[in-house]
């Protein structure tokens, strides 16, 4: 039986094994001085005019990100190739996710689609980061200037990339990170949602708790509020002490351990595989992208063959993502974005994570080059 190489898993171990007994030993697991200070973190890192508000998902933070901005009924902007979370977000706002095509250079948001689809009713614009990279993004706010939207970057993917020198996160209007278990730091579940607008800010830290106004800064200290007003539709989106106890630790071994993991990862795929003529590789600047994910695009209709090959070489692999205008919720209107229906029958995820050794990264790619000795196209 081979050995099974998984497409993505958690980097964690003592140091966040220590975090979390921290927190126990505290006595109080709900929000509290860890989740301050774990955001508080978040802004030293950035090292920008912006504060961090921790909710519990990156969908969360999408969704009460659009909820600030974005008035029922109005439309956003979307790339269909994205995670289902980025349209739910949507919708759960009471907005409309209108579907654009990508660039299939990048796989982000195609803005001369994304003009075609603009109407009256338009009010933002959702880049997605996809793979850690934030495409044309002077491009998406030179659009969103023009025409007065709102830009909520979906950056779940893009947790220390870097756009032009600076880090995703410390520019731009609303920023929002994921912090799943797989994602490029973990916080075991959780999110964030990063901006300079203080008036989204507040918005956002009432609805992760309820809407009951100033709440947040109470758990901080270890109180609460016993009679409070409430202005606004809120959710139970908070994050735990626990959670952020782990984000921290994540945050630090972020730039000395994950990222560098992740950067020479991608390098050595794109090495082994630039020779072979059936493999398109996205051609990344891994100096500053962190990729999340390592898609290729696998042509000549050849894309189940090979994971399947892989499959049974013990290797997991993945297909990021089924366009979400295909889905029955969002229309399922096939035929209406062709570049990305191509795409999606053209993308293939390899395994990328920092616990990757190189000796399974080199079963991968045999793996891969055993496939087309096998089979010319």
């Amino acid at each position: 039986m081979p050995e099974r190489i998984r497409l993505s898993r958690s980097s964690v171990g003592e140091l966040e094994k220590t975090a979390l007994s921290g927190v126990i030993d505290q006595d109080y697991l709900g929000m509290g001085s860890f989740v301050r200070e774990f955001e508080e973190a978040i802004g030293e890192w950035l090292s920008a005019g912006t504060q961090a508000v921790c909710v519990s998902s990156g969908t969360a933070a999408l969704h009460l990100a659009t909820e600030a901005c974005v008035p029922p009924g109005a439309e956003v902007l979307v790339q269909s190739l994205t995670f289902v979370a980025s349209f739910q977000a949507i919708s759960a706002a009471g907005a409309v996710p209108v579907p654009c095509e990508v660039d299939p250079a990048t796989c982000t948001v195609d803005i001369k689609d994304a003009e075609r689809k603009l109407t009256g009713r338009t009010r933002a614009i959702m880049p997605v980061h996809y793979a850690g990279r934030p495409g044309e993004l002077e491009e998406v706010y030179r659009f969103a200037q023009r025409h007065g939207l709102r830009v909520i970057e979906d950056a779940a993917h893009a947790f220390g990339s870097v756009y032009k020198g600076r880090k995703i996160g410390s520019f731009g209007d609303i920023v929002c990170f994921s912090f799943d278990g797989i994602k490029n730091i973990t916080s075991g579940e959780g999110g964030a949602v990063v901006t300079a607008d203080a008036e989204v800010a507040s918005r956002v830290k009432d609805a992760r708790l309820l809407g009951v106004r100033n709440d947040s800064e109470k758990r901080y200290r270890g109180a609460r509020s016993w009679e409070f007003d409430v202005a606004r539709q809120g959710y139970r989106y908070h994050m735990s002490n626990l959670f952020a106890a782990i984000g921290a630790v994540q945050l630090k071994r972020l730039d000395g351990e994950f990222a560098p993991a992740r950067q020479r990862l991608a390098r050595a795929y794109h090495e082994a595989l630039r020779w072979i003529p059936w493999i398109a590789l996205f051609p990344d600047d891994y100096a500053e992208i962190v990729p999340h994910i390592f898609p290729v695009r696998v042509l000549g209709g050849r894309r189940d063959s090979l994971r399947e090959h892989l499959a049974n070489c013990g290797v997991e692999s993945g297909v990021h993502y089924y366009p979400n205008h295909l889905l029955s919720f969002y229309g399922g209107r096939a035929g209406e974005l062709p570049v990305t229906e191509r795409l999606f029958g053209e993308l293939l995820s390899l395994p990328l994570h920092p616990g990757l050794t190189e000796a399974q990264q080199g079963s991968v790619i045999e793996g891969i080059k055993e496939f087309y000795s096998a089979r010319r196209p």
